[in-house]
């Protein structure tokens, strides 16, 4: 049997996006032969722009989506191993393919679109309109139905806070003046998406991964907002002035703020200032279980 046939077959869902395109070079560079399900929208761009760069890689294309049911379940019986890395707006949408694994029987291990904050230790005031009801939902179906599994959770990924030097909705660090929330001392861990791909791949041939939950903690990563603050200050030669804003006034910030944002579908702000909130307590954050 060769190298490549010894390896898991690895299908990743949603392979076109940020963390997805991550997650296929990640397993193509373990040595695993990678599909990606495209739908079928991106075969009909011009020159089909987002397919060249996986093809050119060496991944198998398969055409289908999620709300293809046919299509999902060819797909699902050519593995042994499906990553999906859906937008958390879009996680229900998994039920299907959790459907497709359970009806095709070979798949040895799931890796649904958990990612990020653990929804199951952190609370955030029931402010978040279902956004992480829904993968809380994910997770219940994936036990009821006996699916081999492994949850993986990095906490915060870095393109959502450091950009901005954790300030919602800037597109860079500021130079004058910078929002504190809470007291600031509260540990953040900010984890890249080719980072959190590669722990992720490494699980697919870990047997103590299976079926548990696996929290990234990298200790280089792990920083508090006034140590990021203090990190910048010393980058630009500048001290900035500091707002402190307390948790409840985060708190009326982001229910004022909510109805609009979900509204006009702001969903990155709106993800940013739950981040904000759960830097503001760390009584809120149950220690964790496992973590590499």
């Amino acid at each position: 049997m060769s190298e490549e046939a010894a390896r898991s077959r690895v299908l990743v869902v949603g392979a076109t996006g940020r963390l997805g395109g991550s997650l296929v070079r990640a397993s193509l560079a373990a040595g695993h032969p990678t599909f990606a399900l495209i739908r079928p929208r991106h075969f009909a761009l011009p020159d089909s722009a987002p397919l060249k760069p996986l093809a050119a890689a060496g991944v198998t294309i398969l055409k289908g989506s999620l709300d293809d049911y046919p299509s999902l379940l060819e797909a699902v019986r050519q593995v042994d191993v499906v990553i999906c890395a859906v937008p958390t707006k879009h996680a229900l949408e998994q039920k299907p393919l959790i459907r497709a694994i359970k009806e095709a029987g070979c798949v040895k291990r799931f890796i649904p679109a958990e990612f990020g904050v653990d929804h199951t230790k952190v609370q955030i005031c029931d402010m978040d309109h279902g956004f992480y009801e829904k993968k809380a939902e994910i997770r219940r179906l994936i036990e009821s139905e006996d699916i081999p599994h492994t949850y993986i959770y990095c906490n915060f990924l870095m393109r959502y806070l450091l950009p901005s030097l954790v300030q919602p909705g800037l597109d860079a660090p500021p130079r004058d003046e910078v929002t504190i929330f809470g007291g600031g001392d509260t540990k953040g861990i900010f984890v890249e998406e080719g980072d959190v791909a590669k722990f992720t791949v490494c699980t697919i041939e870990d047997p103590r991964t299976l079926n548990m939950t696996l929290y990234l903690r990298p200790p280089g990563n792990i920083y508090s907002l006034n140590e990021l603050v203090s990190l910048w200050e010393t980058k630009i030669n500048k001290c900035l002035k500091k707002i402190h804003i307390t948790e409840e006034q985060l708190v009326k910030n982001i229910q004022s703020k909510l109805t609009v944002l979900l509204v006009k579908g702001f969903h990155d702000i709106l993800v940013e200032l739950f981040c904000c909130f759960c830097m503001c307590s760390a009584a809120r954050v149950i220690p964790f279980k496992y973590q590499v």
